[in-house]
């Protein structure tokens, strides 16, 4: 069986908070004749939990069959130069001999952009190896933290940057993307279209039970799960919750959020100053609790700022549990693609409009429950039909074939 090594600093095994991506395609991958190494840093980037005891360097785990290379990297808060060291930490780490010593030599190497450095570690390797790297583009750095007003447009870390983009676009066998219009970007730094392959987010169908719709009751519970970020546009979600309270049809109407992140202690203040009796904040869960913990929504929101970075569009892993749990979701986000239109599975509304929003919740809160129902049956099957894991494990495998062909 052939080998691939995918480099992914923020990796998650399946028991943590946050995304599984490279799990869940790493899972479904020996049906199509691969094995899969994930090689993470040992701190876990949502909890800041380190897995690594003292005097550990590396610990080689399996879950449930695929093995996790957990590589020591200090620990850090928040976005500064401490997360700056934790990056320096894991590829330092990734390319010392020693630290890889007990794995079976890789015949692809896969480098994750979740930070361009992962990416940049993974060329060395495929170079060091003589085997196809592949580059997954995951954020377009640094265009991301452009569009974001995080790095000016002419700064030299954005040159650095930009250089370090184009050369491994070029170097690159393959060159996965998550967002579907990121070819759009991509192609006009001279880089063939042949090698581009979008394969996006998902959710792993077989192991998200769909739960019955909850028993009606005096609450109508709206939820959302996930960061709590700036581009995440909660402080407008909070807003348009102080219009749903003051509407006479909104009062039984309750929104969870549930997760972290840097916004999340501001976000509570902004709530409290609100008087949001109508608004509760929970603790992130493990992974493998998300179907449980969806079941208890009658609706989703999912919400993003309006951001030029979004023309490229989104992949977002909590927008495809939300269509996984069988519920309708208001999707508030101006992007190309929108799969909650696509499937008809709930209501769209312009971005940074609170009254707008507003609106929208209790108009899906007014709504008969077998309508309501009918939405998020429609969402389910559009997200097996287009995103479950196991066809993109099918996608993902077909792309390391193509590029050992090529070689």
């Amino acid at each position: 069986m052939k080998h691939v090594w995918i480099l992914n600093h923020y990796a998650q095994e399946p028991s943590g908070p946050g995304g599984t991506r490279h799990f869940s395609l790493a899972h479904h991958l020996p049906a199509n004749g691969w094995k899969a190494t994930i090689i993470a840093a040992s701190i876990d980037h949502t909890a800041g939990i380190q897995r690594l005891g003292d005097g550990e360097s590396r610990k080689l785990t399996a879950y449930d069959g695929v093995p996790f290379l957990w590589l020591k990297t200090r620990v850090y808060a928040g976005n500064g130069t401490g997360r700056i060291g934790n990056m320096l930490d894991y590829t330092r780490a990734v390319l010392k001999r020693d630290n890889l010593a007990d794995l079976d030599a890789p015949d692809i190497v896969i480098g994750s952009s979740v930070h361009p450095f992962a990416a940049w570690a993974g060329h060395r390797l495929a170079k060091r190896y003589r085997v196809p790297f592949i580059f997954e583009v995951r954020d377009l750095w640094p265009q991301t933290l452009i569009d974001m007003g995080r790095l000016p447009h002419g700064h030299p870390a954005a040159v650095v940057l930009r250089w370090l983009e184009k050369s491994l676009y070029q170097d690159a066998a393959r060159i996965i993307v998550l967002l579907p219009k990121a070819n759009e970007y991509i192609e006009p730094l001279g880089i063939s279209p042949q090698k581009i392959v979008w394969i996006p987010n998902g959710t792993d169908v077989g192991s998200f039970p769909v739960y019955p719709p909850r028993q009606p009751d005096d609450v109508f519970t709206l939820m959302y799960f996930g960061a709590h970020g700036s581009a995440n546009g909660l402080d407008n979600l909070l807003a348009a919750m102080r219009h749903v309270v003051a509407h006479d049809t909104g009062r039984h109407i309750m929104l969870r959020l549930i997760g972290d992140g840097p916004l999340k202690p501001a976000l509570k203040a902004v709530a409290r100053d609100m008087g949001l009796a109508n608004v509760r904040f929970e603790d992130p869960v493990p992974k493998n609790q998300i179907p449980a913990l969806a079941a208890q929504a009658d609706a989703f929101v999912f919400s993003l700022i309006d951001a030029p970075v979004f023309k490229y569009g989104i992949s977002s892993n909590k927008l495809f549990d939300f269509l996984a749990a069988g519920r309708p979701v208001l999707f508030c986000c101006a992007s190309p693609n929108n799969p909650v239109a696509e499937a008809g599975a709930g209501l769209t509304v312009a971005p940074e409009n609170p009254k707008a929003l507003a609106d929208a919740i209790v108009t899906l809160a007014s709504r008969p429950s077998i309508e309501r129902a009918r939405m998020g049956a429609a969402g389910r099957r559009h997200l097996e039909d287009n995103y479950d894991m196991r066809r993109l494990a099918t996608r993902l495998a077909c792309a390391l074939d193509d590029s050992l062909r090529s070689r």
